[in-house]
């Protein structure tokens, strides 16, 4: 079955960085996007940044862009985001997902992980 697995989250200071790596398993993602979206407490779930697997060509929202940066490695089969500059505003559960098209919608990811969490405090 297909696994999404996150890591690298956890408590950093304004300014700090983080590197969140996502492993995949279970299926092959060719032909797939994947996506990183955050979830703070009493919002909604929003899309941070995707990447085609395939192709590589990525994309970022604009709350993030120049700040974060998305990437994925074939060979080992995971999915990264980095994190610089943060802010507290960036404090969210992070969650790695997969869709079969390229997409900014939540509800358009077939897979997803269980998410970490990422804090940043001022």
């Amino acid at each position: 079955q297909v696994q999404l697995v996150e890591s690298g989250g956890g408590l950093v200071q304004a300014g700090g960085s983080l590197r969140l790596s996502c492993a995949a398993s279970g299926r092959t993602f060719s032909g797939y996007h994947m996506g990183w979206f955050r979830q703070a407490p009493g919002k909604e779930r929003e899309f941070v940044a995707g990447i085609s697997w395939s192709v590589g060509f990525r994309y970022h929202a604009d709350s993030v862009k120049g700040r974060f940066t998305i990437s994925r490695d074939i060979a080992k089969n995971t999915v990264y985001l980095e994190m610089n500059s943060l802010e507290p505003e960036d404090t969210a559960v992070y969650y790695c997902a997969a869709a079969r098209g390229s997409t900014v919608k939540w509800n358009e990811y077939d897979y997803w992980g269980q998410g970490t969490q990422v804090t940043v405090s001022s």
